[in-house]
């Protein structure tokens, strides 16, 4: 395993860098990226389809800069440069634990205040070199693809939140005994908890800037997929818990072709230095897993893959709003609802019968994906407007 990306170059070169960069959170980042291009890509395609319209934003120019302005630049650059530079003059501290040094009160005052300085002055100058004597009113033509960067920030922010608010109800006792790691550690993140928050953030977003929401759900659902494919890269990578039941079984033969690790996987140097130590093994993360078990994260990379391959094949193909959409939540709650059966997870004892919060919110998923798709088939013909959900 490499819980950091210094842990991979010092494998493959043995060259130790020692860089603040942890595997899921670089995955994540990579995730968002692809996500991106991607949703650009779709909701030019829509416009150009006609399915989507360019509006008219009337922007304010020429005014004087404001006091608020001000102390805005001023906090974002004292921010940064209490960060910024204090990580540079403590590297190692910053480098050994990042989430921890960035929510700590630790860093340069005086690269703060210089950094305060500096932004307040940029900003003051900027407007002053913009200001008329009159500010007006100008129109300015928005593409709804030019706001993709919106969408991911907003859907990165929202879905960080609300996979940490869903991973921690779902183990309220590790978070009642260190609330403050819980809620800042990478580690943790559910996906559903991060998916519902977020679509509902973004369909917020885009029915302010008028895109309809079946419209947006169709250009994000190929999106959706394949950053969860990535993501789960970085889960497999850091060894993050992730992973599935014990799995001591003999691979079938039929499986013989494949490497032993993928059958079964004791996940060592994983980054939660979960199991029994490592022979000969010394510093961080020298623990490995007492029994092998499923690799599950890698499981769902290439079963996420091959889904989002489906979907963006039939993109086109597929006139009516919602259909893709529908399509995408019933083969992602069958995908989670069958990979939950040899996961580890928390469960939740319900009428006698043992189920995860992943089990519940997929078949939600999947019966709310078996409606839309219902509804929208039989009512092909007709004229459904797509400004409801």
């Amino acid at each position: 395993m490499y819980p950091t990306i210094s842990d991979l170059i010092n494998d493959l070169f043995g060259i130790n860098i020692p860089l603040p960069i942890q595997s899921f959170g670089f995955f994540m980042a990579i995730s968002f990226l692809i996500a991106s291009y991607l949703l650009y890509l779709e909701l030019k395609r829509k416009e150009n389809e006609g399915l989507i319209h360019s509006f008219e934003k009337k922007t304010m120019i020429g005014k004087p800069v404001t006091a608020q302005e001000l102390i805005l630049s001023s906090l974002l650059g004292f921010v940064i440069g209490l960060k910024l530079v204090g990580a540079v003059i403590d590297y190692t501290a910053f480098s050994e634990n990042p989430q921890t040094y960035i929510f700590s009160p630790q860093g340069s005052m005086i690269g703060g205040l210089l950094l305060a300085a500096i932004f307040t002055f940029s900003r003051y100058r900027d407007k002053q070199k913009h200001k008329l004597e009159k500010p007006k009113l100008i129109d300015e033509t928005v593409h709804q693809y030019q706001l993709t960067g919106n969408f991911v920030m907003l859907a990165a922010l929202a879905g960080i939140i609300g996979a940490k608010i869903f991973h921690n109800l779902e183990n309220i006792d590790d978070f009642i005994k260190n609330p403050i790691e819980a809620l800042v550690s990478f580690s943790g993140l559910t996906f559903y908890g991060g998916l519902i928050l977020a679509a509902i953030t973004l369909i917020w977003y885009g029915k302010k800037n008028n895109i309809p929401p079946l419209v947006l759900c169709d250009a994000a659902a190929p999106s959706i997929m394949i950053a969860y494919a990535v993501g789960r890269i970085g889960c497999q990578m850091a060894g993050d818990g992730d992973w599935g039941i014990v799995n001591t079984a003999a691979m079938p033969d039929w499986l013989s072709f494949l490497p032993d690790w993928l059958w079964s996987y004791n996940y060592p140097h994983n980054v939660l230095s979960e199991g029994i130590p490592i022979p000969g093994c010394t510093g961080k993360h020298c623990f490995m897993l007492a029994n092998p078990v499923y690799p599950t994260a890698l499981y769902e990379t290439i079963m996420c893959s091959l889904l989002f391959l489906g979907l963006w094949l039939i993109r086109k193909k597929i006139k009516t709003p919602g259909i893709l959409f529908s399509i995408f939540l019933m083969f992602n709650g069958l995908e989670r609802f069958f990979i939950e059966k040899i996961r580890v997870n928390t469960k939740y004892h319900i009428f006698g019968n043992a189920i995860t919060q992943a089990e519940i919110i997929s078949t939600l998923l999947f019966i709310a994906g078996v409606i839309l798709f219902w509804y929208l088939w039989k009512n092909k013909n007709k004229k459904i407007s797509t400004q409801s959900t």
